[in-house]
């Protein structure tokens, strides 16, 4: 007997175990189907093991690194400050090893049966899985795809493990570089810098001809984020004309210009399955492929690479392959970039709702003018509310300073129940606290800020 001969059949395939693929599976078994997760790596994906964790962690250790100095006008000294990146390396670790054991209890928990292999489609209800002892065949009543995305990289700066490194290497080093050069415009590229500078390297940020600098976000906000770079002591160049030549002086460069799906090793072809031209997945608002039986979510779709875009478009195709009322249509997506200051955003800017054909109203209240912000050393920062002006129904909030990632969620979810600028207003913020912040910004928006001059 050939291995691999007998099938072995299931409800539910799902290729990747990221935030997508894990979650999909987990509330699969809630509804009371049978799952078998399949991913190369341990459950977690690259979020977990090489992303949004790691970045985190280290941006918040190098934050606090950075802040000792800051500190004396408050009346704490602590010199001279030392950094030991290999501690703090193993202080990261300590963290991901724990939130995947979490991950792992929860599939056991759920009773989901992890293979650790790749997997590709022999038809339109059959996977092949290349696994640690062999190989195996599935058949399928639905499967979902979440295999996520790979960095890009350019033809004349190739990775190498060594001198050119993709962004997750990056957060890997076992050593502070004394210089290093970071090219791309994305979120990530604007936190390597920030990461880097505050780490105490020679940080050179390189943007590339043609790329448009932090696309998700404001013009303006993007700006400030420039400013706030350099007076972190990043040298800063724009429209680069050749990256490879510009950073060659750099002893190490990371290159950070976006993903590509994860579908080339993955045969959709043989699923019936239809792709863009750039690999990604085509999916309708249920998160279903061209082959029905067959469903995709996170990155490998095409759409913006977030963790929580992907968290719940994976509960969204669980629960139409399980028969449920589900549709993947969010009023408003929240980006966040943990730079400094933090900057967040969701819904429109001014420009994208006046393009839109709204007529749009207005509000800023600068940090400045917050006690709360100013105990945080942050007051260099602003909230932004858009709004259309005759209905006063909120568009969009931009949110630069402390805790941006926190604040913007009260945006979303202002946003996703169709809230105005007096929902705001008489929306009671504790006092002092940064959320009187976004209530501010409304009462600008109608020319009522008691705090700021009109």
């Amino acid at each position: 007997m050939v291995v691999g001969d007998i099938a072995t059949t299931t409800e539910v395939m799902v290729l990747g175990a990221g935030p997508g693929g894990y979650v999909a599976a987990l509330r699969a078994t809630q509804l009371g189907k049978e799952v078998i997760l399949v991913d190369p790596t341990p459950p977690g994906g690259a979020c977990l093991h090489r992303g949004c964790i790691p970045a985190r962690a280290l941006l918040t250790a190098a934050h606090h690194y950075w802040q000792i100095p800051h500190l004396e006008q408050m009346g704490i000294t602590a010199d001279p400050a030392q950094l030991n990146l290999e501690q703090m390396q193993q202080w990261k670790n300590r963290l991901i090893k724990r939130l995947a054991a979490g991950i792992t209890q929860l599939l056991d928990t759920n009773k989901v049966a992890f293979v650790q292999g790749k997997g590709w489609f022999l038809s339109d209800n059959e996977l092949h899985v290349e696994a640690e002892h062999g190989a195996e065949r599935y058949i399928f009543e639905h499967a979902i795809i979440a295999t996520g995305a790979a960095p890009n990289g350019l033809s004349a700066l190739n990775f190498n493990d060594q001198t050119v490194l993709m962004p997750w290497q990056a957060l890997e080093l076992a050593e502070l570089p004394a210089d290093i050069g970071i090219v791309g415009a994305d979120i990530i590229a604007a936190e390597l810098a920030t990461l880097f500078a505050k780490l105490g390297s020679r940080t050179h940020l390189f943007v590339p001809a043609g790329h448009v600098w932090l696309p998700e976000f404001p013009a303006d906000a993007g700006r400030q984020v420039f400013s706030a770079l350099r007076k972190l002591g990043v040298q800063v160049d724009t429209e680069v004309p050749d990256p490879a030549t510009a950073s060659a002086a750099c002893k190490i460069v990371v290159v950070s210009l976006g993903h590509a799906p994860n579908t080339a090793s993955l045969r959709l072809a043989q699923a019936g399955i239809k792709t863009t031209a750039s690999g990604a997945v085509v999916v309708n608002d249920r998160m279903q492929t061209s082959n029905p039986a067959v469903y995709a979510v996170g990155d490998v779709t095409g759409g913006p690479p977030l963790a929580h875009v992907a968290i719940r478009q994976a509960k969204v195709a669980a629960e139409s392959l399980a028969g449920l009322p589900a549709q993947f249509a969010p009023q408003a997506v929240p980006y966040v970039a943990w730079t400094e200051p933090q900057l967040a955003t969701v819904g429109l800017s001014a420009a994208q709702a006046q393009a839109a054909g709204y007529r749009v109203i207005s509000g800023r209240f600068p940090l400045a003018a917050s006690g709360r912000a100013l105990t945080l050393n942050g007051g260099d920062g602003l909230v932004q509310t858009i709004a259309e002006q005759d209905s006063e129904v909120l568009l969009g909030v931009t949110i630069i300073g402390p805790h941006a990632e926190t604040l913007i969620g009260e945006a979303a979810l202002a946003l996703e129940m169709g809230a105005t600028l007096t929902d705001l207003i008489e929306t009671l913020h504790p006092h002092p606290g940064l959320g009187e912040a976004l209530q501010e910004s409304a009462e600008a928006a109608l020319g009522m800020a008691v705090h700021i001059k009109r």
